[in-house]
């Protein structure tokens, strides 16, 4: 059952909650750290960072051994506990809030969302406010970088079940549901241990596409600066799955 673009009894925390025992497992190769590394500090440029949904420090912590102020938010005091027994974790600063609500004041060089994060927004117009949130604490030559998938056009509504993985004395299936017509996919990873009985995992989503985000940003007084195919800096196409994009202030108009 979904209420309000995401599953009954689903809350900010829940995602991280579920996740922080297994997401460095799970996630630590999902995309390349070296090159989304090097391409965050150059956008950086030396200023403040801040990442949104920091998790438990994979591109932050690389981020802060490179020399830079980083700073990381989470609404999970679980993900942020993984993250400060790492090695390197206590470089980077944390705080624990939501990306509309709960940002640090202060001002950034570079504030980035990166893997699909940004949308565990679960509406359009709290994915509005964080723009203007993040607008509002960019400096002058700053940037918002935002590193999502692309959505397909033309698909249908859609449910199923799939196995994850399997072994000796574990079995984690996923449970999903995706609805285009409202944007939304969700859904539970289902862990099932011989030990330890069963543990469920879930997730939600509010998509929005690469001109959907261009909105959002030229309505809070950004524009979009560049657009890349991934932290590589591949050229985007049509035909892009991912896409990383720079928004920055937009340049006030000559007298």
């Amino acid at each position: 059952m979904v209420e309000d673009g995401r599953v009954r009894g689903y809350h900010d925390e829940s995602y991280g909650d579920g996740f922080a025992e297994v997401y460095d497992d799970w996630y630590a190769d999902i995309t390349d750290v070296g090159a989304s590394t090097a391409t965050l500090a150059a956008l950086a440029a030396g200023g403040r960072v801040l990442e949104l949904g920091v998790g438990t420090g994979r591109l932050a912590i690389p981020l802060a051994a490179t020399g830079l102020e980083v700073h990381g938010l989470d609404t999970s005091t679980a993900m942020l506990e993984r993250m400060g027994t790492k090695p390197g974790g206590e470089r980077v600063h944390a705080h624990v809030g939501d990306m509309v609500d709960g940002l640090p004041h202060g001002q950034f060089g570079l504030i980035f969302v990166a893997y699909n994060t940004f949308f565990s927004l679960l509406t359009a117009e709290r994915q509005q406010a964080c723009f203007v949130e993040v607008a509002r604490r960019l400096t002058a030559s700053g940037c918002f970088v935002v590193e999502a998938f692309v959505p397909a056009a033309g698909e249908e509504r859609t449910s199923g079940v799939t196995v994850r993985s399997v072994a000796a004395d574990r079995v984690v299936l996923s449970v999903n549901t995706s609805d285009p017509a409202r944007q939304v996919a969700e859904g539970q990873y289902v862990d099932i241990t011989e030990a330890g009985g069963v543990r469920l995992r879930p997730w939600s989503i509010r998509w929005a596409s690469p001109g959907q985000l261009d909105e959002m940003a030229a309505r809070a007084g950004l524009h979009l600066a560049d657009r890349w195919a991934g932290f590589d800096r591949a050229p985007y196409s049509d035909d892009s799955e991912r896409h990383v994009s720079i928004f920055r202030p937009r340049p006030p108009l000559a007298e």
